[in-house]
């Protein structure tokens, strides 16, 4: 069920936001492999001239094995529209991303975009961050400060932040980037947006999971085949 609803999220975003003649950010992760499909179905059916640029290695190799044009912010800095999912997205479209891996490239691709629209199963929707999603917000540190990097967290923001270790590898999880990953386990809702600059600030930090301000509609698959659209509240 869960599957049929990513599907259902990714080909609405698709049909809704992509254009001929346009250049689309595509993001990583279980719910972007059919909004590469349906991406690749109109390309095909309506002849449209659409270049890819992606978040990650597996959506470098996801655009390539459906044949789409491949491309990177060398040559396309620009993006009209970026879509990628989300590990949890709360009523202000906030998000958590991060728990592939990619947060700092996604943040880069979506920063890039005139649009960045997210995707996702009845699953990621919340009121509030960490209702859903139980793993904490990833953030993405050089690898010699991770231990700093974490210490000054959990005393600066309650909970912990412990390294992420890899599944089937020997050691912890090596990003895209050559970095190593923190799963911040907070402990109560914060100011998002201050949490956020803060963590930045903190030297070694590379990037963090939180998306605030930047997701300007959410599409989600639901449990009984429809999909909900979420536009961030009008402020």
């Amino acid at each position: 069920m869960a599957e049929e609803a990513k599907k259902l999220a990714a080909c609405a975003a698709v049909d809704n936001h992509v254009q001929n003649n346009q250049v689309v950010g595509v993001g990583s992760g279980s719910t972007i492999v059919y909004a590469v499909d349906r991406l690749a179905e109109r390309v095909r059916q309506e002849k449209l001239n659409i270049v890819c640029v992606p978040t990650s290695f597996q959506a470098r190799q996801l655009i390539l094995q459906h044949g789409l044009t491949l491309s990177d912010l060398d040559r396309h800095p620009e993006l009209d529209v970026a879509i990628d999912g989300a590990d949890e997205v709360d009523v202000d479209l906030t998000l958590i991303k991060g728990g592939g891996g990619c947060l700092t490239q996604e943040k880069i691709v979506a920063g890039c975009a005139k649009h960045f629209v997210v995707i996702a199963d009845f699953r990621k929707d919340s009121k509030a961050l960490g209702q859903q999603w139980k793993k904490g917000v990833p953030i993405e540190v050089i690898p010699m400060a991770y231990l700093p990097v974490s210490r000054t967290i959990a005393r600066r923001f309650g909970g912990e932040a412990n390294l992420r270790m890899a599944v089937s590898k020997a050691g912890p999880v090596v990003t895209d980037n050559s970095n190593f990953i923190l799963d911040w386990k907070f402990e109560h809702a914060q100011n998002w947006k201050e949490v956020n600059t803060a963590i930045k600030m903190i030297p070694g930090v590379v990037e963090t999971g939180l998306f605030v301000g930047m997701a300007e509609r959410a599409y989600f698959g639901m449990e009984d085949g429809s999909v909900q659209v979420r536009d961030p509240p009008v402020i």
